[in-house]
């Protein structure tokens, strides 16, 4: 079993998943399984209908030796077109590198990250100029990491001190508790933090680091949160707004860009993170599928999905275990530059599903 990337004093989302119903998913219609099966010589599994159909490439990637996932975080493209994995690693791994990198065939790049092996979370890609940059999230460590793509660090925000909303105990020790998950990024640079494993508050930053503001807070009133675990400045309307995957509440928050509550979007069982591509937003859900929505964040179309109840006796299993062309946990997406979606799922043995558009 990998390594936990979730501090001890937090129930695990084993337990706290079991106390949770399961009767707001989504009824699409139209088919989500053509092909039940994939052997050699055998048609891959396609899922989806209409404009919203692809076909599955599941364990998608060539490791290189002695590298092995743990629970597959993050996932995101630069603009070259490669592909970026952020996992814990698993504990029988003989390399530590918690950050995979691959060109757009599969091939293996590069890989480092041994700092973050553990905690490695939440993976945002930002272009600056003629620069990139990745931003990463540690949830073991509680640390928010400015990185060039090779690794090198840029910044680092620890325990947001600065922040009311975080005090500091007399021994210089947080006084809440405080584990990030994901980070958006606005036009104007401005990065937004979601402490989704922690204090259910994000923390706005600008884009040198220095804090700005703390909003949300657990809770289940307009404004307050419980779990935002992924977050996106959604730039599909005439005003961007920060869109937050509130998944312990089981839906979607739209908030603007200085944190002042905008709506709901209800119907949303579990979901993680999100990315865009052409007005459509992909939004993991941890229940085992994949979800598309409009630009009224409207469900298009439910990729994959293997029933609420079904992760509990896979994630921890075997690969073979795994379902063919459906999901166990998805708990990261992002859309590539042709509109294929890549998947990863939380899952012990970590799986990065690529889902080609056909």
């Amino acid at each position: 079993m990998s390594r936990s990337s979730h501090p001890s004093s937090r129930p695990t989302r084993r337990e706290f998943f079991g106390a949770i119903g399961t009767g707001l998913a989504v009824s699409v219609a139209g088919p989500t399984l053509l092909h039940a099966t994939h052997k050699a010589g055998a048609k891959r599994p396609v899922i989806g209908s209409g404009e919203f159909t692809y076909e599955v490439y599941h364990d998608w990637g060539e490791l290189p030796a002695g590298l092995k996932y743990g629970n597959t975080h993050g996932v995101a493209e630069d603009a070259q077109g490669r592909i970026y994995v952020h996992h814990t690693v698993h504990a029988s791994s003989d390399r530590h590198d918690t950050m995979v990198v691959f060109d757009a065939k599969g091939r293996f790049v590069r890989s480092w990250g041994k700092e973050f092996e553990g905690g490695a979370h939440g993976l945002h890609i930002v272009r600056e100029g003629k620069q990139e940059f990745l931003i990463l999230c540690d949830t073991k460590r509680g640390t928010v990491t400015k990185v060039t793509p090779a690794g090198e660090v840029v910044w680092q925000l620890g325990y947001p001190k600065e922040s009311a909303q975080y005090p500091v105990n007399a021994d210089g020790t947080p006084g809440v508790k405080y584990s990030p998950t994901n980070v958006a990024v606005a036009p104007n640079g401005d990065v937004y933090v979601g402490d989704g494993y922690g204090s259910s508050y994000i923390n706005q930053y600008d884009a040198s680091g220095k804090y700005l503001r703390t909003f949300g807070g657990k809770g289940t009133a307009a404004g307050q949160l419980d779990c935002p675990h992924g977050l996106i400045v959604d730039t599909r309307t005439a005003t961007p707004v920060i869109l937050v995957a509130d998944r312990s509440n089981r839906r979607l928050q739209r908030f603007s860009l200085d944190g002042t509550h905008q709506g709901f979007d209800e119907g949303f069982p579990h979901p993680c993170h999100f990315s865009e591509h052409q007005g459509v937003m992909v939004v993991p859900d941890l229940f085992a599928k994949v979800t598309l929505v409009d630009r009224r964040n409207a469900v298009v179309a439910e990729l994959g999905d293997n029933g609420p109840d079904s992760w509990k006796a896979l994630r921890t299993g075997p690969r073979e275990g795994f379902p063919v062309g459906k999901f166990v946990c998805p708990h990261g997406a992002t859309f590539d530059r042709a509109g294929n979606i890549f998947v990863v799922e939380w899952v012990e043995v970590g799986r990065v599903t690529k889902l080609r558009k056909v």
